[in-house]
This record gives C-alpha cells, sequence and structure tokens, in this order.
C-alpha cells in the first residue's frame, strides 16, 4: 500500500487550483524547484504520471484528476477527525464515571450531568452510587473519575493521591413532628431536644454526625428507631415516632407531617467535596463535569430554603 504524503497531495490540489508551477509555490511559499521536486516524488510513489506538458506549461493528467477527486474525500474526512478530536480537547467529548453518595444524586449529580448533557452531547457520563469513604476506594482502584464525599470522610491531609475541593456548605435541619409542642417555637436549640427519642444510623457518618451535633449541644441523643434511608427516617418523624437531624439536600420537596426547623443558634453543617486523582482535575473532559458541579451547587446555595 502506498505510504501517502498529505503535503505532496495539498501541493498537486494547489497545482491544479493556481495553474502553474511559479503560482503554486508562491501561494505555497516554496521555491518552484521544491513545487516539481514534491510533485515528481508523488508520481514516482502513485507509479503513474500525473503532469504532461502543455506548451511552455504543465497539466494534470486524467490519472492526477482521479488522485484529487480521492484527496478532496480524504481531507474532508480529516477535517471531520480533527473538530472530532477537538472536541476531546474542550472536554465536549469523552467519558466520565461520578460516584457519590446517596443524597448527594438527586440534588447536586442529576442536575448537573442534566445540564452538561444539554451542553455537550458527546460527553457520557456513568454514576455510582456509594457510600462517601467508599468514593475514595473507587478513585484509587480507577472505578470512577469524580467522586462526591464528606470532607469528615476523606483521607489526612497527608495522602497525597487525590485533588479534593469544597463543594458544598450543606446545613442539618431538626425534622420534628408536625405536632410537637417545639414545632412552632419562636426559637429552637439542640439542647430543647435532649429528652426526645432519636432516630439515626447505627454506623457510619450519619451515627457521627448526630452524635457529634448533640454532644456539642450538651447530651448524648437518645436513639430509639435505627434507620440510614432518609425517606423512612422522615417517614417514622412523620408518625411522632421521634426527632432527627437531617441534611438539607436529603430534605427536597414537602414532607407532610413533618416540621423542619433551623436549629440556633449555631447550626451543624456538613462539608460536601469533590475528589479526583491527583492530577486529573486537569483533564478537560473531568473539568468540565467539576465545572457543572459547581454550578449547580452554586445555584443550590443561592436558593437554599431557610426555615424559621
Amino acid at each position: 500500500m502506498t505510504d501517502w504524503d498529505l503535503r505532496k497531495l495539498r501541493v498537486l490540489r494547489a497545482l491544479e487550483e493556481f495553474g502553474t508551477v511559479r503560482a503554486t509555490a508562491e501561494a505555497l511559499r516554496m521555491t518552484p524547484s521544491a513545487v516539481s521536486q514534491q510533485l515528481s516524488s508523488l508520481s514516482h510513489q502513485v507509479g503513474v504520471a500525473l503532469l504532461e506538458a502543455h506548451g511552455r506549461r504543465v497539466r494534470l493528467t486524467d490519472a492526477a484528476h482521479v488522485l484529487l477527486r480521492h484527496t478532496d474525500i480524504v481531507m474532508a474526512q480529516l477535517e471531520r477527525a480533527e473538530a472530532e478530536l477537538d472536541g476531546f480537547v474542550r472536554g465536549e467529548i469523552g467519558h466520565v464515571r461520578v460516584g457519590a453518595f446517596a443524597t448527594a444524586i438527586p440534588s447536586l449529580v442529576v442536575p448537573a450531568l442534566h445540564a452538561l448533557r444539554r451542553e455537550y452531547p458527546g460527553l457520557t457520563t456513568k454514576v455510582h452510587q456509594a457510600d462517601a469513604a467508599e468514593v475514595y476506594d473507587l478513585l484509587s482502584a480507577g472505578e470512577i473519575d469524580v467522586g462526591l464525599s464528606l470532607a469528615a470522610q476523606a483521607p489526612t491531609a497527608h495522602d497525597g493521591r487525590y485533588d479534593r475541593r469544597e463543594l458544598l456548605t450543606d446545613p442539618l435541619d431538626v425534622a420534628l413532628p408536625a405536632h410537637h409542642r417545639l414545632a412552632c417555637a419562636r426559637t429552637l436549640r439542640l439542647g430543647d431536644l435532649s429528652g426526645e427519642p432519636w432516630i439515626y444510623g447505627a454506623s457510619g457518618p450519619w451515627r457521627d454526625i448526630t452524635v457529634s451535633a448533640c454532644a456539642q449541644a450538651g447530651f448524648v441523643p437518645e436513639q430509639a428507631h435505627v434507620a440510614s434511608d432518609w425517606r423512612a427516617i422522615l417517614d417514622m418523624v412523620a408518625a411522632g415516632m421521634g426527632v432527627a437531624l437531617i441534611p438539607r439536600l436529603a430534605a427536597t420537596g414537602d414532607t407532610p407531617g413533618v416540621s423542619l426547623r433551623v436549629p440556633r443558634p449555631e447550626q451543624p453543617r456538613r462539608h460536601v467535596v469533590t475528589a479526583v486523582r491527583s492530577g486529573a482535575g486537569e483533564h478537560p473532559r473531568i473539568a468540565v463535569v467539576l465545572r457543572a458541579l459547581a454550578d449547580t451547587a452554586g445555584g443550590l446555595a443561592d436558593s437554599t430554603v431557610q426555615y424559621s
């Protein structure tokens, strides 16, 4: 198979366009002898004459016109390839896998990826739900490219395997039964709920967050029920079975039978972070996803509902 040289094909195309060797040389900023040498070499490669004498000039042979017809097709396809590859360079094409804990998916991940799908239809994504701490194992194993986790679950600051960035500060609201005696109180402190039955997980970050927040308020919460699914927790609160701390990301929409209150004066919060393998955030397709997540988080922060 012929080892095609695109530069020689472009010289042939220019000769057909400009008509003479001298004009071709001027257009391509070459010498006339260099143009003649390129065309002679191309003719030798393909094994057929591409030029023929025509008075004091030369003209393209029928074989040359056949070659140019195919050259135009090849050049057009290469232009398309270059345009498509530019999409990879700009992060508009590719595949990115996003791992996130459950409450981050509906409020952060889904809106961000939905916006990306509209803006960059050539960029595909895959979502992997995982516990906040598990995200780092998935990154290390190469199973995801971007992780959403909690700052409290991050490896030590000396671990150089990951680049982390705070994405969102998620307030923790108190969920009370709508008929609770404190549901309409002017102000509510966590300490006011020291004698109440509490609902939270048996282990993991949510137990730690609840116990820690109550400890800072000066009491140990009495665990009346064990649950880690937010829908189940809110349903139990609505049924009057206890109270709970609920991340605002999880308390989207109306929850009949539940009163959500902001504990004062210090509202506990959890810090949501993005994590990538060290240096990976510079890849255009990953940078595009990180920007979309940041934009979505910024919109949530601007529109966060403040309860009484």
